[in-house]
């Protein structure tokens, strides 16, 4: 007897081909039929006529490196269909860790990913020294989806050369970089599904230090290829601005190691071809026979702002120092009350590196409400509103942000948005080199919400984009689910084929939506965060068992560790 059946689906498999009218079949947390062989009783019969039924999302790109160790739902993800996610990402992460050395990796983390200290000081209990103990700690877990981790770069480095491992223009010794290279090694044969790096001065810990792998040399990297090499298994992934010749040395690494590479791809305003010049760089190394792929976003990377995120256009000015402090609803009242301090706010415009950094903000900046519009024109903008009507714009956020009791969002788009549009976007989804990526959930927890990524790429691309033309639905599914799960060689799961894991959403298509991001305090410590619901999830299971039902989770908890193999 099958465990479910699921009938009449609108089934978009994640091969790639056409969307289907068929039956689906799970027992024992596999699929087991698909179309006229998925036939017998079923403990349960779930009718989805008019629903569409596709893969679990893979996740690939994602920071919940510490939050795994407490949390087991994983939201936001689990409210988007997701089903697998990788950590681990951008060099950073809390293993390996000697003790009583906990408090850099911290303020690394806090720095690069903008997750609270307190809260990863009170969320973590370093139950563990070496990786693949903190593997086993995380096998100790349930979670709604599998999880695997990867070995983060600054974290190895720190453990083997101390505190001279925090300054990236520090050389390894030989026999540090032996080190490094077992226990490389050692971490990719216990489960790491990779190791990863960060090569961006955008990465910086909290202190204002670089972060520690930004100008490693080859021989760091060529021995963590070589630990690649020996273990026959694991992909290196890199976050990099890639100055002149980084693509080089990366691409020597990467056929040092015999394994797949995968980039972080991105346009950024002050060198906005340099994605496309990456771009064919990657096709040039996989015509060579390298795996080499870009991890990509569904959207422009945005701030978010308002008056209890981490940054908005008034954040450092003295007269908001002054009422910091407070607290959320004591600030709101306290600016809806006093004139005066709004009026210093607006007019006394301080002169210094918090008014520069605010003026670049105000520059780009659009109101996030109900209508959701991530993909804003010109003349949507703040600037441009103000301008219409005479007014000051600064006057116009403050009033803005101070709606819904203090609750109104700003939006300030700063990567993949040098042309005010999404064609950039589209082009690096569109290309064949590159999976999904870049959603960074359970990261930037006070400043980006893009968890919500697979819930954007199918409602805006498939079905609501305006500005331009979309992109297929079969398509977009295959990008975030089977293409995704083999960079990371997961060969059982992201189709739905006999055999193949359950791991399913069923999904209302033409309901699918967003809910407004919101700031909550539910992270250790009282820890703050932005987080972003879904709409139209009728189902999600996780090897067949049923872990989301209408948007909601069940309780169940049948995810688990997923650990590397030899490919």
């Amino acid at each position: 007897m099958n465990d479910v059946l699921i009938k009449s689906a609108r089934l978009v498999d994640g091969s790639g081909a056409p969307a289907r009218v068929a039956d689906i079949a799970l027992k024992d947390g596999l699929i087991t039929a698909v179309g006229e062989q998925a036939t017998g009783p079923a403990r349960r019969v779930i009718d989805a006529d008019g629903l569409l039924v596709t893969p679990g999302f893979v996740d690939i790109h994602t920071h919940y490196d510490g939050q795994a160790t407490w949390d087991s739902s994983l939201t936001p993800s689990c409210w988007h269909g997701v089903t697998t996610n990788v950590f681990g990402n951008c060099g950073v992460g809390f293993a390996p860790v000697r003790p009583g050395a906990t408090d850099y990796l911290i303020n690394l983390m806090e720095g690069v990913e903008d997750i609270p200290g307190t809260v990863l000081a009170e969320g973590i209990d370093w139950q563990w020294e070496t990786f693949p103990e903190y593997l086993d700690a995380l096998a100790r877990r349930q979670y709604t989806m599998d999880v695997g981790a990867q070995l983060p770069h600054a974290a190895l480095r720190f453990y083997v050369m101390g505190e001279r491992g925090a300054d990236h223009t520090a050389e390894p010794t030989a026999v540090e970089l032996v080190q490094m290279q077992q226990l490389a090694e050692q971490a990719l044969r216990a489960g790491a599904l990779g190791v990863t790096t960060s090569r961006t001065i955008k990465h910086r810990a909290r202190d204002g230090r670089f972060t520690p792998s930004l100008s490693a040399a080859e021989p760091e990297l060529f021995a963590i290829a070589q630990a690649l090499k020996a273990a026959g298994r694991g992909v290196l992934e890199v976050n990099s601005d890639f100055g002149a010749g980084d693509f080089d040395i990366l691409r020597s690494a990467t056929e040092l190691a015999g394994r797949p590479l995968s980039v972080l791809l991105l346009q950024v305003d002050n060198a906005p071809d340099l994605w496309r010049e990456t771009l064919d760089q990657i096709h040039a190394a996989r015509a060579a026979g390298l795996d080499v792929t870009g991890q990509v976003g569904a959207k422009g990377i945005g701030v978010i702002m308002g008056l209890e995120t981490s940054r908005h256009p008034f954040t450092g000015h003295p007269a908001w120092v002054e009422i910091e402090s407070l607290s959320p609803r004591e600030r709101f009242l306290r600016l809806q009350q006093d004139a005066g301090l709004r009026h210093r706010l607006v007019h006394e415009r301080p002169d210094d590196g918090h008014a520069r950094f605010a003026q670049r903000l105000i520059n780009r900046c659009f109101v996030l409400d109900e209508r959701l519009d991530y993909e804003p024109a010109a003349d949507d903008s703040l600037t441009a509103r103000a301008a219409r009507e005479g007014r000051n714009v600064w006057e116009l956020a403050l009033e803005t942000m101070m709606l819904a009791e203090g609750k109104t969002l700003l939006l300030h788009p700063f990567e993949n948005y040098t042309a005010g549009d999404f064609n950039v976007v589209r082009q690096m989804i569109e290309d064949d080199a590159t999976v999904m990526g870049l959603g960074d959930a359970g990261a930037h927890v006070g400043l980006i919400c893009d968890g919500a990524g697979p819930t954007f790429l199918l409602k805006h691309w498939a079905r609501d984009r305006r500005r331009g033309p979309g992109l297929p639905l079969e398509f977009l599914v295959r990008k975030q689910t089977r293409d995704a799960a083999l960079v990371y060689g997961f060969k059982d799961r992201g189709l739905i084929a006999p055999g193949m894991k359950a791991d399913l959403n069923i999904i209302d298509f033409e309901q699918l939506g967003l809910n407004v991001p919101e700031v909550v305090y539910d992270l250790p410590a009282g820890g703050r965060r932005l987080i972003q619901r879904a709409r139209g999830y009728r189902h999600t299971f996780v090897s067949g068992v049923e872990t989301l039902v209408n948007d909601e989770l069940t309780g169940a908890l049948p995810g688990r560790l997923v650990r590397s193999t030899q490919a």
